[in-house]
């Protein structure tokens, strides 16, 4: 397969996309959860909670622990099929904050939700294997990397030991730097390249279950995230599961010059897009209104 990918990746530098076409379908796809199989066959939502005081959208929503389970409860009650707990801020400019503060805000959380809803598959967003590690022994099954490995050596060692989903991003940069002036000369192009080669390092750590995201808003523009959506359905020539994040972001709230609170409907229509173009998973963070969309996609194409 991955003699193919590189074949593909070379084909596709080589004529920049052009009309290029999906190769191939993906059927049965699944995710291992110990043991557990997780259909994506029909697309999923992952409900985004981000226990920080400055992320760009919900930083500082939750002042106690109650806010936060109510809001996990919430979710669940919409339909939620994964719970997506960060507590490092990656929008740009972010303050950046030390391995322990990040370990203080989540793990609790993580012990707190499987507490109360015991069957929850929680997914640790996190760049630090050593956050990813405490959060997987405490319960978490998936672990959401917005930096596909880049930014800690260590994380595929340990996402290969405890044989969890691996959500892989790309990130052009760092939090700290990739939104100033981010270029690229076929943006589709250099990040299936780049996700190629991580998964063939991924894979000699024995990580199975690959989830791509394309990185919506980190290091690329308007322009290249919109590309990027239209793109969509070539990353399926990757022969892996696809996650859209872009929920509220600034490539719906600058173009439609508004705010990210007033944002929701342009992040439905985007989520519209990415289905049709091929996504597996919307990491959202209103959940009732993304399982709504899937439902309507699913009845659309059962009735094609």
């Amino acid at each position: 397969m991955l003699i193919a990918t590189f074949f593909y990746i070379n084909f596709v530098e080589k004529f920049e996309l052009g009309s290029l076409l999906l190769l191939k379908v993906i059927k049965n796809m699944t995710l291992n959860f110990k043991g557990t199989l997780f259909d994506l066959n029909s697309p999923k939502v992952m409900g985004i909670i981000n226990v920080t005081p400055d992320s760009f959208y919900d930083g500082g929503s939750y002042s106690n622990n109650k806010d936060v389970i109510n809001k996990v409860g919430k979710m669940l009650d919409d339909g939620a099929d994964i719970i997506d707990l960060g507590g490092y801020s990656t929008r740009p400019g972010a303050k950046n904050i030390s391995i322990e503060e990040e370990e203080k805000r989540t793990i609790p959380i993580v012990k707190l939700i499987l507490k109360t809803f015991k069957n929850a598959i929680i997914s640790i967003d996190t760049f630090r294997s050593d956050v990813a590690k405490k959060a997987l022994d405490n319960g978490a099954l998936i672990v959401n990397d917005v930096s596909g490995g880049d930014l800690d050596s260590n994380m595929y060692k340990v996402v290969g030991k405890f044989n969890v989903p691996y959500i892989m991003m790309h990130m052009k940069g760092s939090p700290n730097n990739m939104q100033n002036n981010p270029q690229y000369k076929n943006v589709t192009v250099e990040v299936i390249k780049n996700l190629s080669q991580k998964i063939r390092k991924a894979e000699s750590f024995n990580i199975k279950d690959i989830i791509l995201d394309p990185g919506f808003g980190f290091g690329k523009t308007t322009n290249h995230n919109f590309k990027l959506l239209n793109d969509l359905r070539l990353f399926k020539n990757l022969d892996r599961p696809v996650l859209v994040g872009v929920s509220r972001k600034s490539m719906i709230y600058k173009t439609l010059d508004i705010k990210p609170e007033n944002a929701l409907n342009g992040t439905t229509s985007l989520n519209t897009v990415a289905l049709l173009n091929g996504a597996n998973i919307l990491r959202v963070h209103d959940v009732k209104e993304a399982k709504e969309v899937i439902k309507l996609y699913n009845f659309g194409k059962k009735n094609a």
